[in-house]
């Protein structure tokens, strides 16, 4: 059944509305910012007369077919002052936008009753877009503002506590989530184990994050994708940006290559805190940098370049014992090409690698690990009509792994050269999806994905009897590591395993009115890499492997249903959304196992199955002097591991358990307050049912030794997380426009000063003998201040 609907569906494909009698033409063009030629991403173009619209793409392109006439045109984007013009169409032509920011135009346009709300009416779903600006007004720990801390405030995201790095989505694991800066892939999105991410907000032009109805481009992941754009840079004229804060300092620059035609970018940020620790006879190190570039070149009317790269360093030194640093690099040239007035495209190649080092001081010995791709994408965008677009492309991803790599410091360490095995894979898609408006109240998008993985020839691989890597002691009742019964050696273009996956992708829109709408979508996705940790969060010491011959790939089906209105013209959004997924292949490790330089991960992995639903909801008031969001999330995550014979027990003896991201109550309250022209006040408020972990119940003595006895796996959990953090940003001169303009934010991290519980661990006192339970607190009150400057 599922096959005959999919087939049925790609027929409508080319059930091609049939043309009028009267003549059409086709205007195409850019819509960018006025005062630096910034593209804007999805940006509004209606037609209210014909009751039709479109928006930009990723690089501000858009292209509309419509009948000869005179319209009006109303060009529309949050932020910006909204435009309105009327246009004499006799010909296919182009036509350029620029906008500009809404409080530089006194006499703002207003758009009312009858503009088309694509909101509502595109069958889009389960996605969330942020901008740099609202960003920025979001109070955070340190006073820097922070992306992966600001989508943590919104439905359905959640984080896995102060000091830990990556998110999770929809009750999914934190390396289920593809993170794209510029198209390239981000391996480890935090510094300093949490405390920030690695994306300079001053550099970041657009952010969306897909929760689900993920379109067919998009593969590789399970859980999310988080997609950012960094801006172009400034072609009209040089500009310069940035902040002065307690722990870290940023500067962004950007100017014209050649004016109108080429831009450049180039941000930095730094911290510096610890340059203070030896006033206080303080040896230890830990501080970050990174670099944000991008050149943009328009060539000629169709054709633009661009190059883009990044590259974060994290440092971390503990006295002479630990030296520690680890970090992201990425490059990515595109190239777009306008092939036709309605076809466009856009070549990348792209370069991603993240690295990890490690010395160890105590023991003599360093330690190198890491994750290499080299990606080739060519993606083309279809307006064959208004009611029908296409885009289709395919993807080919070659990766490195070096899961460790130890050498010794000094002649004497005693440490013998040990190079864990490389592994090699090749990961190749192709796709296609299409948007479609049925009828003035139904569209539909609906796509196909089939995606392929070749693990490739390594030095050594071990066989095992029977294929088990893993064996159940009956004596016992516990899993332990089989012993190999042979190796065996392979060429590098020799496939030791593969894989071949579809993925259909669904989502339809029915618009009750010009201002309700319910939406619904369902999609398959495959996730071919698998991050081997045994903590709740990554940590820069994780080692991601591929699918091979004992790992299979994780196989995700989700299913939303969601009611969306606007009301009282659009001043406030409700968003209501259900959701419903299964992944099979989720991994999950035996009781015991050693992750750390393990050359045979498969000897402690089981293959399992996790799923996930929960109900969301989020109330938004857009505009006015107060502004903000409501977001609630009630959900479970739980996951199992059955054994794979009738004697075997399984992984918390077969039965569902909880996940580490389990959290049944979410709720953030964010907003602002405009008190002035000078004055802003931010503050949000959030409440997260406490973590999933496991204690003990119990103890027995053996030998003399007290052994604990523990609960069934996450059967327990940490204390409920809450906290209020608040803002107030003053601007001395906020009607200065030119020169040199500032503003300064005084923030309060956790104003009510919770010591919310990181980690519970249990001990024995050793004067009382008594059991006692420690629980550790990250941060308690923080306060911070930042002077901010552009000019």
């Amino acid at each position: 059944m599922k096959n005959i609907i999919l087939c049925s569906l790609f027929l409508c494909c080319f059930n091609v509305i049939s043309t009028t009698a009267q003549e059409k033409i086709t205007l195409k063009g850019v819509v960018s910012e006025e005062k630096n030629n910034e593209t804007l991403i999805g940006v509004s173009i209606i037609f209210p007369e014909l009751n039709t619209g479109t928006t930009t793409n990723e690089y501000g392109f858009y292209s509309i077919t419509i009948p000869k006439g005179t319209y009006k045109v109303i060009i529309s984007y949050i932020g910006f002052a909204t435009k309105n013009e009327t246009l004499v169409l006799s010909n296919s032509t182009t036509k350029n936008f620029s906008l500009s920011d809404s409080f530089e135009t006194l006499d703002e346009v207003v758009i009312t009753e009858n503009v088309e709300k694509l909101n509502i009416k595109t069958p889009q779903m389960s996605v969330a877009k942020l901008t740099s600006s609202t960003i920025k007004e979001i109070p955070v720990v340190f006073g820097e503002a922070d992306i992966i801390k600001a989508i943590t405030l919104l439905p359905g995201v959640t984080s896995a506590g102060e000091g830990a790095s990556g998110f999770n989505v929809r009750g999914g694991a934190a390396d289920q989530n593809l993170i794209l800066l510029d198209e390239a892939t981000i391996y480890n999105s935090s510094h300093l184990f949490g405390f920030f991410s690695v994306f300079n907000p001053d550099a970041i032009k657009d952010i969306k994050l897909y929760k689900g109805g993920i379109p067919a481009r998009y593969g590789g992941r399970v859980s999310s994708v988080l997609d950012i754009y960094q801006k172009d840079g400034n072609s009209k004229e040089f500009h310069a940006n940035g902040g002065i804060g307690l722990v870290s300092s940023r500067l962004l620059l950007e100017g014209p290559l050649k004016k109108d035609e080429g831009s450049f970018l180039l941000g930095g940020r730094s911290s510096y805190a610890h340059l203070f620790l030896p006033l206080f006879d303080i040896d230890n190190i830990a501080y970050f940098y990174d670099l944000n570039t991008k050149l943009s070149y328009k060539l000629n009317d169709r054709n633009n370049i661009y190059l883009s790269g990044y590259f974060g360093r994290d440092v971390f030194r503990l006295n002479e014992t630990i030296d520690n640093t680890y970090g992201n690099t990425v490059l990515n040239f595109r190239w777009n090409h306008l092939l036709s007035d309605k076809l466009f495209s856009n070549v990348s190649l792209i370069y991603s690698d993240y690295y990890y080092g490690l010395k160890l001081g105590f023991v003599e010995f360093d330690w190198v690990s890491g994750i290499k791709n080299f990606n080739l994408k060519y993606d083309f965008k279809h307006y064959i009509s208004n009611k029908f677009k296409l885009q289709y492309g395919l993807n080919s991803i070659y990766y490195k792994f070096n899961p460790g790599d130890i050498k010794p410091t000094t002649e004497t360490s005693g440490i013998n050269p040990f190079k864990l095995t490389q592994k090699f894979a090749f990961e190749n898609a192709i796709y296609i999806d299409a948007e479609q408006k049925l009828s003035d109240k139904l569209a539909i998008s609906y796509g196909l994905r089939f995606s392929s993985f070749l693990r490739l020839g390594q030095d050594e691989l071990n066989v095992y009897e029977n294929n088990h890597a893993v064996v159940f002691n009956d004596n016992f009742k516990i899993y332990e590591k089989a012993e190999p019964i042979g190796v065996e050696t392979f060429k590098r273009s020799d496939v030791i395993a593969d894989f071949f996956n579809i993925e259909p992708r669904l989502s339809l829109s029915y618009q009750i009115n010009s201002n309700n709408s319910i939406k619904a979508s369902y999609n398959r996705m495959s996730q071919y890499l698998h991050l081997i940790s045994n903590t709740n969060s990554p940590t820069p010491l994780d080692i991601w492997t591929p699918s091979g011959k004992y790992i299979k790939p994780q196989l995700l089906d989700q299913f939303a249903l969601g009611y969306f209105k606007n009301f009282k013209n659009n001043r406030y959004s409700l968003e209501l959304e259900s959701f419903y997924k299964t992944i099979k292949n989720r991994i999950d490790y035996i009781d015991g196992a050693d992750l750390i330089a393990n050359n045979a991960i498969e000897q402690i992995i089981l293959n399992g199955e996790a799923k996930a639903y929960g109900l969301e909801f989020l109330l938004k008031k857009n505009e006015g002097r107060f502004k903000g969001w409501l977001a609630y999330t009630l959900s479970k995550s739980e996951q199992q591991t059955k054994g794979r014979t009738p004697t075997e027990l399984g992984i918390n003896n077969g039965n569902w358990y909880n996940t580490p991201y389990d959290k049944t109550h979410d709720i953030s309250l964010t907003s602002s307050y405009d008190l002035s022209k000078k004055i802003k006040i931010n503050a949000n408020f959030l409440f997260q049912t406490g973590q999933p972990s496991t204690f003990p119940n119990g103890q027995y003595t053996y030998n003399g030794v007290t052994v604990p006895n523990y609960n069934n796996r996450n059967s327990d959990r940490l204390t409920s997380y809450h906290r209020l953090d608040a803002s107030i940003t003053y601007s001395p001169k906020p009607e200065k426009t030119t020169g040199l303009q500032s503003f300064w934010v005084f923030g309060i991290y956790n104003l009510y000063n919770r010591n919310n519980a990181a980690s519970i661990t249990f001990g024995q006192n050793e004067e009382t003998k008594l059991n006692e339970a420690y629980r550790l607190s990250i941060f308690g009150i923080v306060p911070s201040v930042s002077y901010n400057f552009k000019f």
